[in-house]
């Protein structure tokens, strides 16, 4: 990447945070083909006037899906255009670390290393907030509460179930590493980072169980089917309609339509 293709930036004051203001590159400008025309059609035109997500949560559920696909053109482009929205660096960093736990750290870290190379090759160098909030001795009690926040006394009766083999997989490290290590962290609210976490395992496709009890956890965080759809709806054109639809029938299941 050359500097010069991102436009000139400026320092600006958002949400008490120093950030650049960044002229982002539209698909169209930097590509001709029908692929790109319709991918700009669809992201920049057509859903988001059919989605009730305002622009920052859009470009964090494309962060996240983006990340899941290892898609790094793609997600390049992606963050160049939401810096240039105004969306925080510390915000687009959180939500590629949210899919650590599921996705695994080959996907997140080259997602980060491609954040790191748009900010760098961009000329920003913003001091961003170390987010952890747990440590060796508590990250366990921490996960663990997070965990029932949202599953609910379910998850005891997981634990004590648990067969001694399975323990530290099922108990330990579910709750110590997903939840403990990941949802206790701060730039997004619990609410957006269970909507980002059932976004990477629908974009995973081949988890229906797994987006099934997620899109339960967030119906229980007070995130709304019609959230959960509006997902679907942005990652559509990234992930294709069977994974898409796969998913959407584990939200019929987990949260049905009122009559």
């Amino acid at each position: 990447m050359n500097r010069r293709d991102f436009g000139k930036f400026s320092l600006a004051v958002f949400g008490g945070t120093m950030m650049p203001n960044v002229q982002a590159q539209t698909i169209s400008a930097q590509n001709n083909t029908a692929l790109d025309q319709i991918l700009e059609r669809l992201s920049k035109r057509d859903i988001p006037q059919h989605v009730g997500f305002d622009s920052r949560m859009i470009a964090l559920i494309t962060t996240a899906t983006l990340t899941t696909l290892g898609a790094d053109d793609l997600l390049a482009r992606h963050i160049r255009e939401s810096l240039a929205a105004g969306v925080k660096p510390v915000e687009i960093r959180e939500a590629i670390y949210q899919g650590f736990a599921y996705v695994g750290i080959a996907q997140v870290s080259r997602a980060e290393k491609v954040f790191a190379q748009v900010l760098k090759d961009a000329g920003i160098n913003p001091e961003l907030t170390d987010c952890t909030t747990v440590n060796d001795a508590d990250r366990f009690e921490k996960g663990l509460a997070v965990q029932k926040g949202i599953f609910g006394p379910a998850i005891d009766q997981m634990h004590k179930n648990a067969r001694a083999d399975e323990r530290y997989l099922n108990v330990d490290l579910l709750s110590g590493f997903c939840f403990g290590d990941t949802y206790t962290r701060t730039g997004l609210s619990l609410k957006e980072r269970e909507l980002l976490t059932f976004v990477v395992i629908a974009a995973m496709g081949g988890c229906e169980p797994q987006v099934k009890a997620h899109a339960g956890g967030n119906i229980s965080v007070g995130n709304t089917r019609k959230m959960l759809i509006d997902c679907l709806v942005i990652m559509v054109p990234y992930i294709g309609f069977p994974r898409t639809l796969n998913a959407l029938a584990m939200v019929n299941e987990a949260a049905p339509a009122k009559a």
